[in-house]
């Protein structure tokens, strides 16, 4: 599809504002639980999951591979399931920030990672210029 000559890919936006609703259900979840920690708290546990991109220190593939493993939503569906029936209510809210984790950096273009580069996710590339072999045409067909 193309608006003022501009090819967009509407499928891309449609996935990014789907999981903006994710993520803002899952303040509002946060929210509403008995658990009230200071601000700057909420951050760094919000952003702890990112230390999963140390795989790329090693090389590309592990750093996907790694990224991948902890940025998937079953992982924090597991991990809120484990804790809501064992009744830990601190691995219950792991996994509802590693949830909203997910969904915000899904949001913001930062998908699945694919072993080539750590810009090439799978909502598209993250940078404007696309290697030469990339065919884009291939993804908007």
């Amino acid at each position: 599809m193309q608006f003022c000559g501009i090819k967009l890919n509407i499928m891309k936006y449609l996935l990014q504002l789907e999981e903006l609703f994710q993520f803002l259900a899952t303040i509002l979840v946060l929210y509403f639980l008995p658990v009230h920690f200071p601000w700057w708290l909420w951050i760094i546990l919000f952003l702890l999951s990112d230390l999963s991109m140390l795989g790329y220190l090693v090389n590309t593939t592990v750093g996907a591979y790694l990224y991948n493993i902890i940025h998937h939503k079953a992982i924090a569906f597991i991990i809120i399931t484990i804790g809501f029936f064992s009744g830990l209510l601190w691995l219950e809210i792991s996994g509802i920030i590693l949830f909203g984790h997910i969904a915000m950096d899904r949001t913001l273009g930062f998908g699945f990672k694919y072993t080539d580069s750590f810009k090439h996710t799978h909502l598209d590339w993250m940078q404007e210029k696309k290697p030469d072999s990339y065919n884009n045409e291939m993804l908007h067909a």
